[in-house]
């Protein structure tokens, strides 16, 4: 495929501390930049692709530390917002004697500062060949208002929207809500990522088979459905196939979504839209092999891998 360096891929979402326990006493912690969309946009800049973001953070330590790891990994931050007030949301993760990992305490102490509808600027995305969402922070209406005003600027401009659904469930007042909300994407999007189980969730049912059958109706143009070492179900305008995964000894899963995420998006920005079926097979094995080599190592955005190490592993 001939390089195309088109504009950038641009990513709308929100930004995570991760504290991370250092033995199980969980007496003190180490700071790392955290969250999906962070994930991508770091996974994609490590990959040489032009990538900017959208998010907003605000002047005290916690929020310049995320601008600094941010601009320090590639990331545009041109689009993003800056609000004295804001303060980064925090996630505490304790230390079992197991030395397994414990979500033990979620903190965001200023939901209400969100990036709103009038903070997006229209030549943000004229600049954008793609724009990926998550449903992460769709909960919360100033956010749901945001990502709905961003998919518009999105249509107007012709730039591709991407939808990785994210779900999280226990964030929302009601699984229906959720559900609702989330679906809504569906109809709007060009490429969706989801995992097996949401997307049983997502269509309610039962089976895999049952979800992707309620699926059709709505037409979505490009259709990942990601299953782990099962591999990758891939639905392009309507014609299904699968694209095994790469062998890997997984040490933790954390972040293999994102790290396939980033590897797609990469693929697309530089080369653009495949015209067949051969060639998004290349797509998906690419962001296969990206997910394979995450979970080999611990940590999301820490095993988040750069092209050497694509270039050089026994996952090509």
């Amino acid at each position: 495929m001939p390089l195309i360096m088109k504009k950038h891929v641009l990513i709308y979402g929100d930004v995570f501390v991760d504290y991370i326990a250092e033995d199980e006493k969980n007496s003190s912690f180490t700071t790392y930049l955290g969250g999906a969309t962070v994930n991508v946009a770091a996974g994609i800049a490590r990959l040489g692709a032009p990538v900017s973001f959208i998010t907003v953070t605000g002047d005290d330590e916690t929020s310049e530390f995320v601008r600094r790891e941010l601009e320090k990994e590639g990331v545009d931050l041109t689009p993003s917002i800056l609000t004295p007030a804001k303060r980064v949301n925090g996630v505490y993760v304790h230390l079992t004697k197991e030395h397994d990992r414990v979500f033990a305490n979620y903190q965001n102490e200023t939901p209400d500062i969100q990036v709103t509808p009038r903070d997006l600027q229209e030549e943000t995305f004229q600049q954008a060949s793609i724009l990926h969402i998550c449903s992460g922070t769709m909960f919360h209406p100033v956010a749901l208002e945001t990502t709905q005003r961003a998919v518009q600027l999105a249509k107007e401009t012709n730039t591709r929207v991407s939808f990785d659904a994210n779900i999280r469930p226990l964030r929302w007042e009601s699984e229906e809500i959720c559900r609702d909300t989330t679906n809504s994407f569906l109809t709007v999007a060009d490429l969706v990522k989801l995992t097996e189980e949401e997307l049983t969730f997502m269509m309610n049912t039962e089976t895999l088979e049952e979800g992707l059958s309620k699926l059709e109706s709505f037409a979505i143009p490009v259709v990942l459905i990601t299953r782990g070492d099962l591999g990758t179900i891939a639905i392009i305008h309507g014609e299904q196939f699968h694209v095994p995964s790469v062998q890997a000894v997984a040490v933790d899963t954390t972040g293999a979504g994102d790290a396939f995420m980033a590897g797609v998006l990469r693929q697309l920005q530089l080369y653009g839209y495949p015209s067949d079926t051969s060639e998004w097979k290349k797509v998906v094995r690419f962001g296969n092999q990206m997910g394979a080599l995450c979970v080999t190592k611990t940590g999301a955005l820490s095993a988040m891998p750069c092209l050497n190490e694509l270039d050089n592993s026994i996952l090509e």
